[in-house]
């Protein structure tokens, strides 16, 4: 990873990401339309999530053109959600030794294209929109195996590893600098109504299967290991690990 992406602010962002396209659209000329449509023939970052939302919630009874308009409207009308993405994509430009280009995971992670997919359906949610909003959920869900309700309330900066298997219930809360590996959940523990799922503090860190359920705090900066099984709260600056949840 260069160096200089860890130097990367929201104000430089865009025209990295930009001038980054440019050079692969000229290396690889196979994904030349993607990254045009994508990168090269929008604006900002928020039209670049109007594409790649929209790519992931079109089918063949909801077209891609229809899709585009009502993401669109709902991007204009939310200008936080593009700047929860930048911060999303700034954290894994500066933490993840994985990422060849700085565009990669916004075309190509799935656990920031469903955060994303997440972001635009919470807003419809919001607005007494549920049926798009679950419709987007489950699009999200389709696409990259991350079942994230949309009432959830998920802050920014967010790394989201993989994605794949990760299950976030309707009252769940998620601060912001949270990091969450692959086949994370937090669920409930059978509760039909109210407030029923995790509160997981700022910075925390959730370790690939771990299990989180019921109406608990995690607090801020605490650790939970991976396969870990959380039924009880979790102190802040704490790290609990196995399948006990065991502290450390």
């Amino acid at each position: 990873m260069p160096a200089a992406w860890t130097q990367l602010s929201s104000d430089t962002l865009w025209p990295t990401l930009v001038e980054s396209a440019r050079s692969a659209a000229r290396r690889h000329p196979l994904l030349t339309s993607l990254y045009r449509r994508c990168l090269l023939e929008v604006d900002d970052l928020a039209g670049a999530l109007v594409e790649i939302v929209s790519e992931d919630l079109a089918t063949a009874e909801v077209p891609f053109a229809e899709c585009h308009a009502t993401v669109a409207a709902c991007l204009a009308a939310h200008p936080e959600i593009a700047a929860a993405a930048a911060r999303d994509l700034l954290v894994l430009l500066r933490e993840d030794a994985a990422i060849p280009e700085p565009f990669t995971p916004l075309l190509f992670f799935p656990g920031y294209r469903a955060l994303q997919c997440h972001r635009v359906a919470h807003a419809w949610w919001r607005a007494g929109l549920t049926d798009l909003a679950s419709f987007a959920q489950y699009r999200a869900a389709h696409c990259f195996a991350a079942d994230i309700h949309p009432a959830a309330q998920l802050g920014a900066g967010l790394f989201i590893d993989h994605g794949a298997g990760i299950v976030i219930g309707e009252t769940a809360v998620v601060e912001d600098d949270v990091t969450l590996f692959h086949g994370v959940t937090l669920g409930g523990t059978g509760k039909l109504s109210g407030d029923r799922h995790p509160k997981i503090r700022r910075g925390a860190f959730l370790g690939a299967g771990c299990c989180v359920l019921g109406n608990i705090e995690v607090g801020a900066r605490a650790r939970i290991g991976a396969g870990a099984v959380v039924t009880r709260p979790v102190a802040a600056d704490s790290t609990v690990l196995g399948p006990r949840a065991q502290p450390r």
